[in-house]
C-alpha cells in the first residue's frame, strides 16, 4: 500500500483498524493489570518473609532473597523465554497471554519485593523493639504501624516501576502475543507507513503511562519529607493537621 501519509490516514483510521488497535490496547492493559496485581501480591509476601521481625525463618528468608535477586537481574526477554519453555517442559499447554502474564507477574514480584523491603527497613529498629516489648507479633506490628508508615517510602517508586512494567509488555510481541507492538507490526506489514503504525503505538502507550507518571509525581510531592525528618516521625502535612 503506497501513497503519502495524508492519503493513507483515512484508510488507517478505518473502523477495522481502529478496532484492531483497540483490541491490542485491551490486551496490553490486561497483561499489565493481571501481572501487576498477582506480582505485587507475591512481592508483598516475599518482602514480609524477608523481614526477620515478621517471619523469623531463615530458610524462607534465603528463598525470598534468592528469588528477588535472580529475577531482578534477568532481562525481561530472557524471563519470557524461560517461562515459555518451563510450561513446555512440564507439559502444560497454555496460551501466549498466560506465558506473558506469568512473566510480568514474576518481574513485578521480584522488584516490588525489593521496593517493599526497602520501605520496611526504612523504619527505625527501635519501633520494632517497642512493638515486641508490647507483645505484638510480627503480623500485628506490620498491620498496625509498619505498613501505614512505610507506604510513604513504597508508593512513589512502586508507581514508577509500574510504568516500566507496562512498557516491558511490548517485548511479548517476540512470541506473537497480540498486544500493541505486535498490532503495530501487523499494520506496517499490511502496507501502512511506519510513521502511522508505530506513531499510533507511541500515542497509545502515552495514554496508558502518562497519567501514572503524573500521579506518581503528585504522590511524591504530597509525601515529600522535610529535611529534618527522621524515620518514624510524622510528615509535615500530618503534624500540621494535628
Amino acid at each position: 500500500m503506497g501513497g503519502s501519509l495524508l492519503e493513507q490516514l483515512p484508510l488507517f483510521l478505518s473502523y477495522s483498524n481502529v478496532s484492531f488497535l483497540a483490541q491490542a490496547f485491551g490486551v496490553t492493559l490486561a497483561l499489565s493489570i493481571v501481572g501487576a496485581v498477582v506480582g505485587y501480591t507475591v512481592g508483598a509476601l516475599l518482602a514480609f518473609i524477608r523481614n526477620r521481625h515478621v517471619v523469623d525463618v531463615l530458610p524462607a528468608r534465603f528463598l525470598s532473597v534468592g528469588f528477588s535477586e535472580t529475577f531482578r537481574r534477568v532481562p525481561f526477554l530472557v524471563k519470557l523465554m524461560v517461562v515459555f519453555f518451563a510450561f513446555e517442559v512440564v507439559g502444560m499447554r497454555v496460551s501466549m497471554f498466560t506465558v506473558t502474564a506469568t512473566t510480568v507477574a514474576l518481574a513485578a514480584a521480584a522488584f516490588s519485593a525489593e521496593i517493599m523491603r526497602a520501605g520496611l527497613e526504612a523504619l527505625p529498629e527501635s519501633q520494632w523493639d517497642a512493638a515486641e516489648s508490647m507483645n505484638m507479633g510480627g503480623v500485628m506490628s506490620l498491620r498496625l504501624w509498619a505498613l501505614p508508615q512505610s507506604w510513604k517510602v513504597i508508593l512513589p517508586p512502586a508507581l514508577s516501576f509500574t510504568v516500566g512494567l507496562i512498557k516491558s509488555t511490548s517485548i511479548a510481541s517476540q512470541i506473537s502475543v497480540f498486544e500493541l507492538t505486535y498490532a503495530a507490526k501487523v499494520l506496517n506489514e499490511r502496507g501502512f507507513s511506519p510513521v502511522l503504525s508505530f506513531g499510533s503505538l507511541l500515542v497509545l502507550y502515552f495514554i496508558i503511562c502518562y497519567p501514572l507518571n503524573l500521579y506518581a509525581r503528585r504522590l511524591e510531592r504530597q509525601l515529600e519529607r522535610p529535611r529534618d525528618w527522621k524515620p518514624g516521625a510524622p510528615l509535615l502535612a500530618e503534624s500540621g493537621a494535628a
